[in-house]
């Protein structure tokens, strides 16, 4: 199932991994969900034989389109993968759900790294949230629909939270956890490549209506202004050694400065966000665009 809004770009080449994957034609659908493209998406996905469905800006949430994509398939796993999330081997559909396959887990989720593209910022997060061995353990109810996939079963009985801003993957995989004891396992050799092109305003914004949800999910977290400013310096430090200045010149350098203030202040400010923010304004503030 994807997710998309305007994915021209890269949905051609997702399309075409999900065509080579070792799991048989027979035994998966695509369902793509659009939620308003005005370029070729729609297009594209209809040359690719997909199953498409529409949400409109108005009702659009993420967890209301994974929704109404999971009400319209008709396998026992429902795999989830972003419209800029390109599957590296014709393995990763397999390798993704083999542990929901054995009777292991509910949820599994996989490993995505960056792209020729991709910020050396962003290369650093993808890098510990997922790691090539192991897996981020801070949080037991950690996953990302990006690379993921659940039983049909357990989404049926409780489906994702429409009512939040982003990281429904985490809201519904906590409740899963608490009240039904289902397990979270991490796939590392399902690998995407993740591509986010974004400007500096869309990187806060990311952040930002990430961390509003993430109030919703767990309020007991705290994030102060100190927070944010300790984690940009460690933020910046890390990027730093990891290509040393010498190496990466003053481009680099200002790309990791300004990733990880648009991280953070966009964190510290999600984080604050009134929590009664009205549902039209939520919409328009937070909506991809």
């Amino acid at each position: 199932m994807i997710r998309t809004l305007n994915e021209s770009r890269f949905l051609p080449r997702v399309l075409e991994a999900l065509a080579r994957q070792s799991v048989l034609a027979k035994d998966r659908e695509t369902i793509v969900v659009d939620s308003g493209s005005t370029d070729d998406t729609v297009d594209i996905a209809n040359r690719a034989g997909c199953k498409i469905l529409h949400v409109t800006r108005e009702e659009f949430s993420f967890g209301r389109s994974l929704n109404r994509g999971c009400s319209a398939a008709e396998g026992n796993v429902l795999a989830f993968v972003s419209a800029h999330c390109i599957p590296r081997d014709a393995q990763w559909l397999e390798n993704l759900i083999a542990p929901i396959e054995l009777g292991e887990v509910s949820i599994a989720y996989g490993r995505q790294i960056g792209g020729d593209d991709t910020k050396l910022s962003e290369h650093q997060v993808f890098a510990k949230y997922y790691p090539k061995q192991g897996s981020f353990e801070e949080i037991p109810f950690f996953c990302n629909n990006a690379n993921a996939a659940v039983t049909a079963v357990l989404w049926k009985k409780l489906l994702f939270a429409e009512n939040l801003t982003g990281l429904e993957d985490m809201e519904f995989a906590k409740r899963a956890h608490n009240a039904l004891q289902s397990h979270v396992k991490y796939v590392p050799q399902a690998v995407v490549s993740h591509h986010h092109l974004e400007g500096w305003r869309q990187v806060k914004r990311r952040y930002e209506r990430e961390a509003y949800a993430l109030q919703h999910i767990m309020p007991e977290l705290q994030f102060t202004a100190g927070d944010a400013i300790r984690c940009f310096l460690g933020g910046v430090a890390n990027d730093i050694r990891a290509v040393p200045l010498r190496t990466a010149g003053l481009r680099i350098a200002k790309e990791v400065l300004l990733y990880r203030f648009c991280q953070y202040y966009g964190a510290w400010k999600g984080h604050h966000l009134h929590r009664e923010l009205s549902k039209k304004r939520k919409q328009k503030y937070f909506y991809p665009s």
